[in-house]
């Protein structure tokens, strides 16, 4: 099939409406804020909906991943560049056509649109050209330019629009202005002086002088004086004023639709890559990631890019995690202390199988990661008074809601349910929560203030909040594999305090 889009292989058909809605969990896993500031300043892109639909299917992720990697290259991340920045221009000359007033410079702008469009797909076919191309999309958007180069429409764009500038060119005329009278006339037997005065001149040239000239304003827009001069300059040349109207009529469409289509797709890896960009600098590293259905998942030195992206601006250190699941292993329990990274822990899982999904590089060194249907999440939230809930009741409908959608092909974040609650109750719940999240046999991960939730089942796997073990209320916010040891914790910072049992026999002994 015909070469169609750099974001679906194959010319599907699959398309992020405009009006698409960003997922349920995607404020959760604080996905708004990355997307916020990677399509900032592209609004006229309208970009936000291609993040609000990851993919069902390995084989575009990795149409998406080929196509990312061959951008990340200078040899063609440049020409690119270029490409938008001549695409931007030419539908910035057609929104002004929209918006002036009069005929012949509506006319005028209109084939200044179509050169910077002509000169920006002769640009990037020729830079294709000599490219070092691997993904199969751009080999596909080289040949695509190839042939519209050789097609009759845009052979008739680029020859009627070489000669109507030629025509344009070939127009001259002289105002003559009297009191309030302007008269307009041909230029057919003026002289110009310009080479003898600078000729007569030139033996007082000192070199690199102050330039007094005032420099003339030239807006696009233009008065009744200027548009009555024009009216009369297309009279004295009707001829060639004639051609350019009919050229606006000939090309009213001039741009290709399935152009217009890649341009718009090429700033959603543009968006993402110039975000990850300083971070890279940093040295946080970034990979594609493979995509697996099965449910062994792990990555290495990973972060929540939301959180690294505020903290390498703020020139502070970014702590890197891993994870695993392996085997019949589906869930990790997090436990440890409360603000030790337990909960950007979770986030950072949601993220990283959220932009895999995306078909963009992850935070990590290598990453294998689930091809999820949905990922599901349950972050604490405010106590709304309208709906006249308590947390409790609320935080039950909202598990019943995720319980009742979840696959066998779902991911689910769970992040301190059940803390409003008594202990007792918090641990029988949890107990009947995990047991229906590894019926459903999904993965995902489950933070938690309850230890021994954390050895519920060989399913689950055990991840601990690490402390500073010399100053045990100093987080290191790094999370490991090991079993839950939240008391160990408590009895060195007693410790630390004076406060364990025998010491304060001892000191009230003193």
């Amino acid at each position: 099939m015909a070469f169609q889009s750099l974001l679906f292989p194959q010319g599907q058909s699959e398309y992020a409406a405009d009006d698409l809605q960003p997922p349920s969990c995607f404020v959760d896993l604080g996905l708004d804020q990355i997307v916020a500031e990677a399509t900032a300043g592209r609004r006229e892109y309208r970009l936000a909906p291609f993040f609000y639909a990851p993919l069902p299917d390995a084989e575009t992720i990795r149409y998406r991943q080929a196509i990312a990697q061959d951008l990340e290259q200078p040899a063609l991340w440049e020409p690119i560049q270029t490409f938008a920045q001549q695409m931007r221009q030419a539908r910035r000359y057609l929104h002004l056509v929209e918006t002036l007033e009069y005929p012949h410079h509506k006319a005028g702008w209109f084939l200044e649109a179509a050169r910077a469009y002509v000169e920006a797909v002769r640009t990037l076919a020729a830079d294709l050209a000599h490219a070092p191309l691997q993904a199969s999309g751009w080999v596909g958007l080289r040949d695509y330019l190839q042939a519209y180069l050789a097609s009759p429409d845009f052979q008739a764009l680029e020859t009627d629009l070489q000669t109507t500038k030629a025509a344009l060119a070939s127009v001259e005329y002289c105002v003559h202005i009297q009191g309030d009278s302007v008269r307009v006339r041909r230029c057919e037997d003026e002289l110009d002086y310009t080479a003898e005065v600078e000729r007569t001149f030139a033996k007082f040239k000192q070199g690199a002088v102050k330039d007094y000239r005032m420099p003339i304003y030239q807006g696009t827009a233009m008065n009744h004086v200027e548009a009555q001069i024009l009216a009369c300059v297309a009279q004295l040349y009707p001829q060639e004023f004639a051609q350019l109207e009919a050229f606006q009529r000939r090309h009213a469409d001039f741009l290709d639709a399935v152009l217009a289509r890649v341009e718009r797709e090429i700033q959603f890896y543009v968006a993402y890559l110039t975000f990850i960009a300083p971070l890279k600098a940093a040295g946080l590293p970034f990979c594609y990631p493979q995509i697996t259905a099965e449910k062994h998942v792990e990555a290495r030195d990973t972060f929540d890019l939301a959180l690294a992206a505020k903290f390498v601006s703020a020139s502070r250190q970014v702590v890197l995690n891993d994870f695993s699941l392996q085997g019949q292993e589906r869930l990790l329990v997090v436990t440890g202390p409360n603000q030790g990274g337990k909960t950007t822990f979770a986030r950072m899982f949601g993220q990283v199988h959220y932009l895999a999904a995306l078909g963009l590089p992850v935070p990590g060194r290598e990453a294998r990661l689930f091809l999820f249907d949905r990922i599901f999440t349950h972050f604490e939230r405010e106590e709304a008074v309208s709906n006249l809930r308590g947390k409790l009741e609320d935080d039950l409908l909202r598990v019943r809601e995720i319980l009742s959608q979840a696959t066998a092909r779902s991911i689910v974040i769970m992040n301190e349910v059940f803390s409003s609650t008594t202990f007792h109750d918090a641990r029988f719940l949890g107990r009947q929560l995990l047991a229906h999240l590894l019926a459903k046999d999904v993965i995902g991960v489950f933070v938690t203030f309850l230890d021994e939730l954390a050895a519920f089942s060989e399913q689950t796997v055990s991840l601990v909040s690490t402390v500073d073990p010399q100053h045990p209320e100093k987080r290191t916010y790094r999370i490991v594999r090991r079993p839950a040891d939240g008391l160990a914790y408590a009895l060195a910072i007693a410790r630390k305090h004076r406060l364990t049992y025998e010491q304060i026999k001892e000191r009230l002994g003193s």
